[in-house]
């Protein structure tokens, strides 16, 4: 759209300098009411916004216990998935480049994983000296595993608007609440607020808060410009959205990436410590310096990959 020419001041109006222009600004800012949240907090459900290489979509997200959720179906999708294609035939030269990629971030996060593996083999060695202590130990461990179990799903896991193992993203509110509104399957209308929110949902509701907010598409450019460079906030809340789609769509190489221990993961660790200030933020700078950018860039192109290739974009 065209941007239009400021209006001439009538004669016998004054003029407003920069300082009384910013603060009519803010005055109008001030007077305009926020976003009705009284739905959401309602059906416990909230609108996101997330920014892709291939465009910026509306979806939803919401927290529930694991044990109350059935987890998306992956079957169809898993059968033309590429990430799984390409193991057996490399087929488009697009899929070389995903080879390569992920074969490129492997190579330089070897030399951290090597370092584990001899730990590792250093604590199966102590593991043989008390072999006596077995029978012990595997009824502890089948106590344990039960306490898990009952731990698991109680756990508050994320869940979006999918289907059959896509995340549903829409260009615009208006198209996101037509398909809400139309009774299509999706897998949060097992949720036991959803007809509450199908029913009452208008497009001026779909307005997403800040921290709800994601720009995947800017996350490796910032990551190849540099330690200096590097924004924390957006890498930080990358790593939050990724995680969450990641579990919810069922994506077990992105979830490994981002696994504690993993070098992304440590990078997410370091960015934490850093905006926290004092001591432990000098610290945090200083861990971060030891990250590879390079390492750090691969590692998140390939996740920001795998999440491009399971979207379902709808105008």
């Amino acid at each position: 759209m065209a941007r239009q020419s400021p209006q001439r001041p009538d004669a016998d109006e004054p003029e407003l300098d920069d300082t009384d222009a910013a603060a009519a600004a803010d005055e109008v800012e001030e007077d305009r009411p926020p976003a009705d949240r009284a739905l959401w907090d309602e059906v416990r459900i909230d609108p996101v916004e997330i920014a892709l290489p291939a465009g910026t979509g509306f979806t939803l997200r919401a927290y529930r216990q694991a044990r109350e959720l059935t987890p998306t179906d992956v079957a169809e999708r898993d059968q033309d998935d590429p990430f799984l294609a390409r193991r057996q035939v490399v087929e488009t030269e697009d899929d070389e480049e995903v080879v390569i990629l992920d074969e490129e971030f492997a190579a330089l996060s070897a030399e951290e994983d090597d370092e584990d593996e001899e730990k590792d083999a250093k604590a199966r060695r102590k593991d043989k000296a008390g072999a006596s202590d077995d029978e012990k130990a595997e009824a502890e461990a089948e106590d344990d595993a039960e306490d898990d179990e009952d731990e698991a799903g109680d756990e508050e896991v994320p869940v979006f608007l999918t289907h059959k193992g896509r995340l549903l993203l829409f260009k615009t509110p208006e198209s996101l609440v037509t398909f809400i509104r139309s009774g299509a399957p999706n897998d949060l209308s097992q949720l036991d607020s959803w007809n509450e929110l199908s029913e009452r949902l208008e497009p001026a509701d779909i307005a997403p808060l800040d921290e709800d907010t994601y720009e995947l598409d800017l996350v490796v450019e910032n990551l190849r410009g540099g330690h200096d460079a590097w924004d924390h906030e957006l890498l930080i809340e990358a790593g939050e959205i990724a995680r969450d789609l990641a579990y919810a769509l069922r994506l077990p190489a992105v979830l490994d990436m981002l696994s504690a221990g993993s070098s992304l993961d440590d990078l997410d660790e370091a960015l934490r410590a850093s905006v926290n200030g004092g001591v432990g933020g000098f610290l945090g700078r200083r861990r971060l310096k030891k990250i590879g950018a390079q390492t750090a860039s691969l590692g998140w192109r390939t996740i920001v990959g795998k999440i491009s290739a399971v979207v379902d974009w709808r105008d």
